[in-house]
């Protein structure tokens, strides 16, 4: 018997974090957060990280469990999810994976097994003397010649990624975007129910527009001027996040805080759509459209609790 797992995911900003916990709350369920940027304890704000009493007494796991400095990517999610997942079957429950990283999804869903990538460390240090001394545009022009997918799939600024799928193209010749649909063919090991909530993009990028209004209301430039004080500096993955890098360089005087607030707001709504384009490349995808249940929360709930009854999932 395949274990039940559900997955509820979508673009930043849809409202995913209030579903869950209905989800939750509704299925016995625990959340697993596939969040690149919660992970990091003091990076509240700017990851619009769940507060406490959001949470409604729900399990969350995979949440403030790193500093800043230390390192997080889909091989560690893919082991620590697995391991928090154990503790949720052993506890009766049902995992919920929510998160908009849909490569960590992917990762967990289909068991991918990352440990044959091979590497060439010289070939990476080259390739970060490039970002260094050239910038991250540089390096990303350099993978859109050679995997125009990948290119649109990665923000120029997750420089680890885009040297990974340069370093993957540089190792073996293929692209790391066909590599990947070819992983997404793995038949899972779970009996699961993929949820992607999705919005009209209008709607979605006034959200989005919104949000990074109140995430500055509620201090994201003071959460940063603390993280700059604490000693977490722009090369570090955590602090290359949205609505961080761009902060730290209006603290750092490289721009104004108008022009920050611009970048951020931008550039979330370009992460926005490129986590849909991700999603409609997966398959076996449940789609919910906001509009069509009228923005209403139990509407959706009862919907996907039929969805999980026909799938066998639950109860």
């Amino acid at each position: 018997m395949k274990k039940p797992l559900i997955i509820l995911t979508g673009p930043t900003a849809v409202g995913k974090t209030e579903l869950s916990i209905a989800l939750a709350q509704m299925v016995n369920g625990a959340v697993v957060s596939a969040d690149s940027m919660q992970v990091y304890r003091h990076m509240d704000i700017g990851s619009a990280k769940i507060k406490k009493e959001e949470m409604q007494k729900v399990p969350h796991y995979l949440i403030d469990i790193l500093e800043p400095d230390e390192e997080f990517h889909v091989v560690r999610f893919q082991e620590y999810a697995k391991e928090c997942m154990e503790r949720i079957y052993t506890e009766g429950q049902i995992p919920i994976v929510v998160g908009g990283t849909g490569f960590y999804i992917q990762a967990l869903l289909y068991g991918i097994d990352f440990t044959e990538q091979k590497e060439d460390r010289d070939y990476r240090s080259k390739l970060e003397e490039i970002a260094r001394n050239e910038g991250p545009k540089m390096l990303h022009s350099m993978l859109a010649e050679v995997d125009r997918q990948s290119a649109e799939a990665i923000h120029e600024n997750n420089i680890k990624r885009v040297i990974r799928a340069l370093e993957f193209h540089h190792l073996s010749g293929q692209k790391i975007s066909e590599h990947n649909e070819q992983e997404r063919k793995r038949e899972s090991p779970y009996n699961f129910a993929y949820f992607v909530l999705n919005d009209d993009r209008d709607r979605l990028y006034e959200r989005i527009n919104q949000r990074v209004e109140q995430m500055l209301r509620e201090g994201l430039v003071e959460e940063v001027q603390k993280l700059k004080e604490m000693g977490y500096v722009k090369t570090m993955v955590s602090m290359q996040g949205l609505g961080y890098k761009e902060i730290l360089d209006y603290l750092e005087g490289s721009c104004t805080l108008e022009e920050a607030v611009y970048r951020i707001k931008r550039d979330t709504r370009h992460f926005a759509k490129r986590q849909l384009t991700w999603f409609r490349r997966e398959r076996q995808v449940t789609w919910i459209s906001k509009p069509d249940f009228d923005y209403n929360n139990e509407k959706i709930s009862a919907y996907m609790k039929k969805e999980l009854e026909r799938k066998k999932i639950y109860p």
